[in-house]
């Protein structure tokens, strides 16, 4: 089959509303977002007290994050499957080839990603800013705030790129997913299970998902910032 011909029957796919096709992509993005929803705030404030604060063993905890960027995503998914596997020590919460365990595992990639990132754009900041409004009085919880709203475009753009690792890894959504129809199967370890078969066409149309998605985010962020409402 041509290139072309498997692109046409991908479109198809996706105008049709073949129904397994958006199926995936519901569950794809479903757990994705839940799985950064959930470590947004606790990122951003992890970064704000890395940022702006001294305490011992502070370059150890950012050595140890930045360190966990680089760790595959399948040896995650290893090491969740162990301990969420009944033989493991969390083998009786059951969720082992769940949606519950998929955006746990996505929780852990994602959160180094968002402490890092963030952590250089809160640090780059002007940080006598802080300093003098702590000691105008200025409560803390007002400093992070006008502080996170000075470095909002780094910050989404952080938000962007950790979104992004989550939503197009495969290793550990199919270690402890385990690639099951109508509930764990997402876009990745579909892309990669029909191509493995030869079925070229959804994976194609999977794939222009995604593009889309990433072409819409960067329009919009580029946009908002050429119209000033992010710019720092």
């Amino acid at each position: 089959m041509s290139l072309w011909q498997t692109t046409l029957e991908a479109l198809a796919l996706l105008f049709n509303f073949d129904k397994d096709l958006w199926q995936i992509v519901a569950v794809s993005f479903s757990v994705s977002l839940s799985a950064i929803s959930l470590v947004l705030l606790p990122s951003i404030l992890l970064s704000f007290i890395l940022a702006y604060t001294e305490f011992r063993g502070k370059w150890l905890l950012l050595s140890v994050i930045n360190t966990l960027q680089a760790i595959p995503t399948v040896v995650i998914g290893l090491l969740l499957y162990m301990m969420l596997s009944r033989s493991g020590p969390l083998g009786d919460w059951q969720m082992l080839f769940t949606q519950k365990a998929m955006i746990v595992g996505q929780m852990i990639i994602c959160f180094p990603v968002l402490v890092s990132m963030m952590h250089g754009a809160l640090q780059s900041s002007d940080r006598r800013a802080v300093e003098t409004s702590i000691t105008l009085g200025v409560s803390i919880p007002r400093v992070a705030a006008t502080m996170i709203w000075e470095t909002r475009f780094p910050l989404m753009a952080a938000t962007i790129a950790a979104f992004s690792r989550i939503v197009t890894e495969v290793g550990c959504s199919m270690m402890v997913g385990g690639n099951i129809m109508g509930m764990t199967r997402n876009i990745p370890t579909a892309i990669a299970m029909e191509s493995h078969k030869g079925a070229f066409a959804q994976g194609v149309a999977l794939g222009i998902v995604l593009l889309s998605l990433a072409l819409i985010l960067n329009f919009l962020l580029t946009s908002m910032r050429g119209k000033g409402y992010l710019r720092t």
